[in-house]
């Protein structure tokens, strides 16, 4: 699991009848600042995730891949590598608070 920022949605009209009615999410991966450990920072690559929590643009979440992202109730049989897991609060490293959404502007 790793944590990312949803950036942006995909649309796509054509799709395997098994997508349709699933919310497709552009995210950002983001991690441990190695230099400031007090913050989060984007790894620079982008992924696309089927969003099953009504996650929004903006938000943090938690991200799996690969055959753990089948092994949800809703994605069971589905041709996903990518599915949000959850929705995140906030984030605490080494006693410090790197990530709040309530924080978030």
């Amino acid at each position: 699991m790793f944590i990312a920022r949803v950036t942006g949605s995909v649309v796509a009209t054509q799709k395997v009848e098994s997508l349709v009615g699933f919310k497709l999410l552009s995210v950002e991966p983001f991690r441990l600042d190695p230099k400031d450990r007090r913050q989060l920072v984007t790894t620079g690559r982008t992924f696309i995730a089927v969003d099953t929590l009504g996650a929004g643009e903006g938000d943090f979440v938690l991200i799996t891949q690969g055959s753990s992202a089948r092994l949800t109730p809703q994605t069971r049989d589905l041709p996903i590598d990518s599915v949000i897991v959850g929705i995140i609060d906030s984030v605490h490293v080494e006693q410090a608070c790197v990530y709040s959404r309530e924080d978030r502007t």
